[in-house]
């Protein structure tokens, strides 16, 4: 997600934004779940526990509600005893769920591998955004057209000059309906993950612990390039804001590590064999 420019109105907004999130977290009485929708899961740590409720009462405020809102953490005192906001947002029919320290895949594999065969799609959020009202119904109706395929607000198109897969950095955006293993989608607004792929992800198990701890986009993308799932982008929402969370403190590690210094890069040059390469040099699988 590009930083908002920090001019005094923008920085207004997002803290009305906010305001408006704590009132709904403080005052709602509202089941933040709703039967039908697909299932959403993220994680909260440490500071971000104190407001992730804020997160958690825009998805909840939405026009399509999530059938199930789990939020994964790694850290049992935070889960015995969690924030008097987060408490209210469990009543409401949040799940807090144990899971080991994974780094950003606590997001999907915990719960990819809570069930045994999976028969509804998964979306991961990030505990630090606001999330506008259709944020969930645009993916949850373009799951209904195309139910097989990965689906996100957000998907880079991998960039191939001549013969070689261009730096991470030099990747473009991917705006279009097209089919192609180039496309990799970027967790930052949310991504919609199929029944079946749920199910192969659970399945793969996890390497991403020794090739990429830090890099669940990449390892996500691998294991849809190998699964020959086609990811495409959810357009319906260009140019909505989704609002941070202000008042956090914010780590450049992850972004520097995975764009700047070539984190993804790496990761990706350990993940693919010759085939993989040669698939997206292509542009298209082969049956």
């Amino acid at each position: 997600m590009r930083p908002l420019p920090r001019d005094p109105l923008r920085l207004l907004a997002s803290y009305l934004h906010m305001t408006s999130a704590a009132v709904r977290a403080r005052c709602g009485r509202r089941p933040l779940t709703a039967p039908g929708g697909p299932v959403v899961s993220l994680t909260t740590y440490g500071a971000r526990a104190r407001s992730v409720h804020l997160t958690l009462a825009s998805i909840g405020a939405g026009t399509v509600r999530p059938s199930r809102l789990v939020v994964w953490i790694d850290d049992d005192a935070l889960l015995a005893d969690p924030p008097g906001a987060l408490r209210r947002m469990a009543a409401r029919g949040v799940e807090l769920r144990a899971c080991d320290d994974l780094g950003p895949h606590k997001k999907y594999f915990p719960y990819a591998c809570s069930v045994s065969h999976h028969r509804v799609a998964m979306v991961t959020a990030d505990d630090d955004v606001l999330y506008p009202r259709r944020w969930l119904e645009t993916l949850a109706a373009e799951h209904v057209r195309r139910p097989d395929v990965v689906l996100a607000h957000r998907v880079n198109r991998i960039t191939v000059g001549g013969d070689r897969i261009l730096p991470y950095d030099r990747w473009g955006r991917a705006t279009t309906d097209e089919v192609t293993p180039r496309n990799y989608a970027v967790g930052v607004k949310g991504v919609l993950y199929p029944p079946a792929f749920l199910d192969a992800l659970r399945d793969a198990g996890d390497g991403f612990r020794s090739v990429a701890p830090g890099s669940s986009d990449t390892w996500l993308h691998h294991r849809s390039l190998r699964a020959a799932v086609p990811v495409l982008p959810v357009t319906a929402l260009e140019g909505v804001v989704f609002w941070p969370v202000r008042g956090l403190r914010r780590s450049p590690a992850l972004l520097d590590q995975n764009v700047r210094a070539g984190r993804n890069d790496r990761v990706r040059d350990a993940l693919w064999s010759p085939t993989d390469a040669e698939t997206v040099l292509r542009g298209a699988w082969v049956p």
